[in-house]
């Protein structure tokens, strides 16, 4: 069902085979990126509730960051595939510039954070300038970029570290820590460390891979939950490990597979799809060809990918069963980014313990939490060589998600 078009294409960036296999040489930029590559890979998630698990990034890497400007306006609309769309194409206009290399990033719903060493910099930012011009042309959004290096994160008082989590054994996801990341996007949307949007004439970004194919997938428990908790100011960075243990403790106890959204069989498949149109801007942004020849192209890629998934038959090396069964592994449904963030299947009930533990947090001073409820789930996949097994898959609530959690955490710490 993903971009089969892809196959064979370029190894997806930001994963490993085996989720720690070795670089292969890269291109220029890649230099440097041995030190998060070389990291351990943690296989439980609840570890990274632990400070001491992550690892500071060096002084001389560089942050970037996107956001869209007013994006709980453009979900309002009905248009939450194209603001999860327009935040996974950061992640891979970065990616499809460096094949077959792991780089830490973050895909936050409505934005994106990634860090890069000094080679791969000057790329970063190119890419971030090609993403914000695309998503003005094609979407009308405004996308705020950054970039600021971890040295002048850490003179301005906080800290960027980072850790591996293996999704499956062919996926591992970065982990923040330290409130770099956090301090970085609240100045960002203050005017700081920002860069300008290229001219999507003269500067188009790869988005080869990227694709928005699946339907909604329906709240199977009676909720899909979209929380956020991130650290109060000043508080024992213990306590809050603590608070965000407790609350995976609770979602792992309550509900199947630690709530992850996306059933056993994968998520449901229609044809035509929904994000065709997005698909289809996508794709005229790396090409340069007209939309609607873009339209026509995807939509016969996307019927004949539709058919081998009816079908069940392996084509080439691509087999669907398997795929389908990699992507539940592959999804990053809960993430640490300078805080607890996780999108979860789960009943009303465990919602509602969820929404009290973290309110009694906001009042002892641990944490400021933001909740959203909504009845379906949505991926943005990112899928470069569909016959590899390190495809990667963003899971959002798809009524608000992680961008109308956000408001209401971030609102509370100002």
């Amino acid at each position: 069902m993903e971009e089969m078009a892809a196959a064979g294409e370029r190894h997806a960036a930001g994963r490993g085979e085996g989720a720690g296999a070795p670089a292969a040489a890269g291109p220029p930029g890649a230099g440097g990126l041995g030190f998060y590559e070389a990291l351990p890979v943690e296989t439980q998630f609840a570890r990274l509730a632990d400070p001491a698990v992550y690892h500071p990034l060096p002084a001389d890497w560089t942050i970037g960051l996107a956001d869209i400007e007013r994006s709980t306006d453009a979900i309002a609309e009905g248009r939450y595939k194209a603001v999860n769309t327009v935040a996974a194409a950061v992640i891979a206009a970065v990616a499809n510039r460096l094949p077959g290399h792991d780089f830490p990033f973050v895909f936050a719903g409505d934005g994106a954070s990634f860090a890069l060493p000094p080679a791969a910099a000057a790329l970063g930012r190119e890419a971030l300038a090609a993403v914000a011009g695309w998503a003005r042309e094609a979407f009308g959004f405004r996308l705020r970029i950054a970039a600021v290096t971890v040295a002048e994160i850490r003179r301005r008082g906080h800290d960027v570290a980072v850790a591996r989590f293996a999704a499956s054994r062919d996926v591992a996801y970065a982990m923040f820590s330290g409130g770099g990341l956090a301090f970085a996007e609240t100045r960002m949307k203050a005017g700081e460390f920002t860069l300008e949007a290229a001219d999507p004439e003269t500067a188009r970004p790869d988005l080869a891979g990227l694709s928005c194919r699946f339907s909604p997938i329906a709240a199977r428990h009676g909720v899909i939950l979209s929380l956020i908790a991130l650290p109060a100011a000043g508080a024992d960075p213990e306590r809050f490990a603590a608070l965000a243990a407790e609350i995976l403790g609770l979602a792992a106890a309550e509900v199947p597979d630690a709530g992850r959204p996306v059933p056993s069989e994968g998520p449901p498949q229609h044809w035509p799809t929904r994000g065709l149109a997005i698909e289809a801007r996508a794709a005229a942004a790396r090409t340069g060809r007209p939309l609607w020849r873009s339209f026509l192209s995807v939509a016969l890629r996307s019927f004949l990918a539709h058919l081998t998934f009816v079908s069940r038959l392996k084509v080439g090396d691509f087999e669907p069963v398997r795929y389908r069964s990699e992507l539940v592994r592959n999804t990053d449904f809960r993430k640490f980014d300078d805080g607890l963030r996780m999108t979860l299947d789960c009943t009303p009930e465990v919602a509602d313990r969820l929404e009290a533990r973290l309110a009694a947090a906001e009042r002892e001073g641990i944490a400021h939490a933001g909740l959203h409820r909504q009845d379906a789930a949505l991926l943005t996949c990112f899928v470069p060589a569909a016959s590899r097994s390190d495809h990667v898959h963003f899971v959002d609530g798809a009524m608000g998600g992680y961008a109308a959690a956000a408001a209401t955490a971030f609102a509370k710490r100002r």
